[in-house]
């Protein structure tokens, strides 16, 4: 592994939330979420039962069965058995969390089906998962997909969190904690091995400095070979080379008063994420330029068209470079009755990347790229009660900076031509061949709210607990796409200003034809998106304690997310030397939410059971939309009427005894496009001749003939969702020798039902439902842990995501998930 010299900077570390989670050297008790609980070697069956896991979801310390909200509870522990290392693989222990992924800046984090559009990203918009590490809101979800380490535990919680957490969480939010330095000296060592060259190393150490500040410095490292072949290059790909240091100093400046100061690093440097050949459909696009037509001309061939051969030929340089960093200062000053935060972070996202925007071996799109820098400030100011008997309260405020700059590039190939144009053009590759688009992109993001939530006992038992978030948010961006092409038969450099005359010094025949196909294929053009707006989120939930054990609630809650601009290039307008203006802004989505939950404990809290129902409405969802147009390579931004999610969830564990425990968890998901009249068409339906709307089209997979200018996709399902998920496992241990050490026997099952993977429903993109099987074998004793793994032990064939090649050829591209892995680890705290 070659890794340039790291950087260490100071990032955040203590709780956001109204005290720091105590460093705990229990084990946790059985909760929803976790693996069944963490490992309990003592011999005394009762002294798990005793135990509560304690979460800060509500931004105090509260015992996870008592809190009212859909929650779902991971341990670092069992994280580390698991294999989850980060948040795409963090999907497989959570029927209700969905991670898509063709690389990390191309990323979306959804919670019950909804929190980002579908697709590629676009700068100008915000997700609806509010992520958090240790209380440090990530504005970006691709600075989310760093490995985790040292974690502590993880947080799931579903459902719209806007009262309590400061930035569009309408779907949920991932609150990420972190260990603290410890006061007593520790260190942990984790060391993993496994085929494909897999190599992951962590390592961390806390001990004091004084009486007052303490340390802990932590690292990992993770290296793999590639899963998939490039027989053109022959380099591997999608291969793994990361890593990651963060480093954490606590001062107890008082008896009632402390200070976190934090920072990590994060370099990760992979190729990945291919997608190449799956299989082809009929559009509406003529027969001579569907992908079979159009691979012949050129003599082309994909290596395999299977592609659980896992082999490809991409001829344009792949990879995912990113830098992950940024520092944090979080202060906890207990004034008596209630406790003041205040949460200050700094953090920044380097982002280079490679693709082959054309999945095959062909110069059709030789550059398509993105490289991106952010950085982001926030503030958060909080105090929350101490623990009344009848009323407890959180009031807050927070802000946040976000700037986004991006220099895009496109360049188009040999083949392009004959790919995207029809006539004579498209029989003359210097047409296209070498067409430039330089594109500048920059976004400015500030946010400012005011939020509060109080929980009354009103009786013994019955609590009503209302919140509410006045926000502000203010977004302006400019986007500016150059055009240019320098070859033997074309010179020009056309911008949004110039485009006009360069048009009308070509005013007939096929000078002007050509021209016009060379900018049509990529668009000049510059705009200055921009956007503010105030809104009031509040929520009003009411819980009642039965026994101990047996907890109910209801929640109705009123939620937004904040409007967005289009930074990825607008559809030209009619005279097509124009960008349609009316598309630069998307307004705030408007979510309605409705719950009824359960949380039961049974049998000395040995068994737990809990369930929740939800019915959310979401007006002017925002979607991605691409209107067939060439010239718009990311797609653009525009409000869906109507999204419906509702289904039900339910969390189980069981452990009957100290040597076994079993768990089983599960959703059902029903998310639809309630109104959506004008969505872009499925592929099927894509690449002839446009009508107007209402006119006369052809049935799906007519060649050559005519396709409609949008669709009504009402009624449809929401991409990227399983109707059903589910996870399943458990542990089983028998004592060895004089019963201080332990052999087990672990398994983690996990399964989804089939579901769209393209924005419009299609039959070409329909990725199976699968089932994975992950087996571990070890022995602990003490802090020693050695044991095998394998994953996805019977190597189950499925994609992450399907799309489509685009100018409607018909071809269907994938990027397969990772094969069976398998291998050992070994850990150990001293």
């Amino acid at each position: 592994m070659s890794l340039s010299s790291l950087s260490l900077l100071l990032l955040a570390s203590a709780s956001p939330l109204a005290t720091p989670a105590p460093v705990r050297d229990d084990p946790p008790a059985v909760a929803p979420g976790i693996e069944a609980a963490a490992d309990d070697p003592t011999d005394d069956p009762d002294a798990q039962s005793s135990q509560d896991v304690v979460v800060t979801a509500r931004r105090r310390e509260e015992r996870v069965q008592e809190v009212p909200i859909a929650l779902s509870v991971i341990s670092g522990e069992d994280l580390a058995k698991s294999g989850a290392f980060n948040v795409s693989r963090l999907q497989q222990a959570q029927p209700a969390l969905q991670f898509y992924s063709s690389n990390p800046r191309n990323s979306a984090i959804n919670i019950r089906g909804l929190g980002a559009p579908f697709g590629l990203t676009n700068d100008g918009i915000e997700q609806g998962v509010g992520f958090y590490v240790d209380g440090v809101y990530i504005g970006r979800i691709g600075a989310s997909t760093f490995d985790f380490v040292d974690v502590e535990r993880v947080e799931v919680l579903r459902g719209p969190q806007g009262t309590l957490y400061g930035k569009n969480t309408t779907a949920g939010a991932i609150n990420i904690t972190t260990r603290a330095p410890s006061f007593t000296p520790e260190s942990r060592v984790e060391v993993s091995l496994g085929n494909y060259d897999f190599l992951q190393t962590k390592a961390s150490v806390s001990a004091p400095l004084t009486d007052t500040v303490a340390f802990r410095l932590s690292t990992s490292g993770t290296t793999r070979e590639g899963t998939i072949q490039n027989i053109r290059t022959g380099v591997d790909q999608h291969r793994l080379r990361n890593l990651g240091v963060r480093g954490q100093v606590l001062w107890n400046a008082a008896s009632n008063l402390d200070l976190t100061l934090s920072g990590d690093f994060n370099r990760q440097n992979p190729l990945c994420c291919v997608q190449y050949y799956v299989r082809t459909g009929a559009t509406q696009r003529p027969l001579a330029r569907q992908y079979a037509a159009l691979a012949a001309a050129f003599g082309y061939t994909p290596p395999s068209t299977d592609p659980f051969d896992r082999v490809t030929d991409l001829d344009a340089r792949s990879n995912s470079r990113q830098e992950i960093g940024g520092a944090s200062l979080v202060a906890n000053w207990d004034v008596g009755a209630a406790t003041i935060t205040s949460v200050t972070a700094w953090r920044y996202w380097d982002w280079l990347p490679a693709n082959d925007r054309d999945f095959i071996g062909l110069p059709i799109t030789t550059v398509s790229q993105n490289p991106s820098q952010q950085k982001q400030f926030s503030q958060e100011l909080r105090i929350a009660s101490n623990g009344s008997n009848k009323l407890d309260y959180t009031l807050g405020a927070f802000f946040f900076h976000q700037t986004i700059n991006t220099q895009g590039s496109q360049v188009q190939g040999s083949a392009a031509s004959r790919y995207l144009l029809s006539g004579a053009d498209a029989l003359n590759p210097n047409v296209l061949n070498g067409l430039t688009s330089t594109n500048t992109i920059s976004f400015d993001n500030s946010s400012f709210a005011v939020f509060g939530k109080l929980n009354w006992e009103v009786a013994s038992g019955f609590h009503i607990q209302p919140g509410l978030r006045v926000n502000y948010d203010k977004k302006s961006g400019f986007y500016e796409s150059v055009v240019s092409l320098h070859n033997s038969q074309f010179n020009f450099d056309a911008t949004a200003d110039n485009v006009a005359a360069l048009l009308a010094a070509r005013p007939a025949g096929a000078a002007r034809t050509t021209f016009q196909n060379q900018i049509n294929t990529l668009a000049p053009q510059r705009y200055s998106p921009e956007f503010s707006d105030w809104n009031v989120s509040g929520d009003l939930t009411l819980s009642y304690d039965f026994s101990p054990d047996i907890h109910a609630y209801a929640t109705y809650a009123r939620s937004f997310k904040s409007g967005g601009i289009n930074l990825s290039g607008l559809p030209l307008n009619s005279t097509s030397t124009g960008v349609d203006l009316s598309t630069q802004t998307v307004k705030p989505e408007k979510v309605n939410h409705f719950e009824l939950g359960l949380k039961t404990q049974f049998l000395d809290r040995r068994l737990t059971f809990n369930a929740a129902g939800f019915w959310t409405e979401v007006s002017d969802y925002q979607a991605t939309v691409n209107n067939n147009a060439i010239n718009v390579i990311r797609g653009y931004l525009a409000n869906a009427g109507k999204v419906r999610a509702r289904g039900f969830e339910f969390d189980t564990s069981f452990r009957p005894s100290q040597r076994a425990n079993v768990y089983l968890n599960g959703a059902y998901t029903d998310a639809t496009y309630r109104e959506f009249v004008n969505a872009p068409c499925p592929p099927e339906l894509s690449g002839g001749t446009a009508t107007a709307p209402g006119g006369v089209t052809d049935p799906a997979g007519t060649p050559g003939g005519r396709s409609p200018a949008f669709c009504d996709i009402s009624g449809q399902v929401l991409p990227g969702i399983s109707k059903w998920s589910l996870s399943w496992g458990g542990e089983v241990n028998v004592p060895v020798g004089s019963s201080v050490g332990q052999v087990y026997v672990g398994y983690d099952g996990n399964y989804r039902s089939r579901f769209s993977s393209n924005p419009s429903q299609s039959a070409y993109t329909w990725i199976d439902g699968y089932s994975l099987s992950n087996f571990r074998l070890g022995y602990r004793e003490g802090d020693f842990n050695i044991f095998g793994w394998v994953r996805n032990a019977f190597d189950q064939h499925y994609f992450e995501l399907l799309s489509t090649q685009s100018g409607s050829t018909g071809l269907i591209v994938g990027q397969p998930a990772d094969p069976r892995t398998y291998g050992l680890t070994i850990s150990s705290s001293f």
